[in-house]
């Protein structure tokens, strides 16, 4: 039977340990297809000539814009609580030139 505090269409959602502390990642691959969005969080370390992906999500296309709303609320009342988020614009926003991602099992 359910429980009386639990709302109807209340989701019950198990955070581990291992999960929470989370993954390090400073820069993310974005790549799609007509059915999917996929995202590779990567760890790039200097003067290291290899990254590895540390996490991939797969996303429907649907998900993946109520993600970027989320993300959109969530900076704007960051910089309402914080100010405004600098971007460095004087380094590339994306890998640079020659950089290729190879997928590696």
């Amino acid at each position: 039977m359910e429980n009386k505090e639990q709302q109807k269409g209340q989701i019950n959602i198990e955070l581990t340990e291992e999960i929470a502390q989370g993954t390090y990642s400073n820069l993310a691959i974005i790549t799609h297809s007509t059915s999917e969005f996929v995202l590779d969080f990567v760890r790039i370390m200097p003067g290291t000539p290899k990254a590895q992906v540390k996490s991939r999500i797969v996303l429907t296309p649907e998900h993946a814009k109520r993600l970027m709303f989320a993300l959109q609320d969530n900076i704007k009342k960051y910089e309402g609580q914080h100010g405004p988020i600098k971007v460095n614009n004087n380094g590339p926003a994306i890998p640079p030139m020659g950089f290729t991602p190879k997928a590696e099992a």
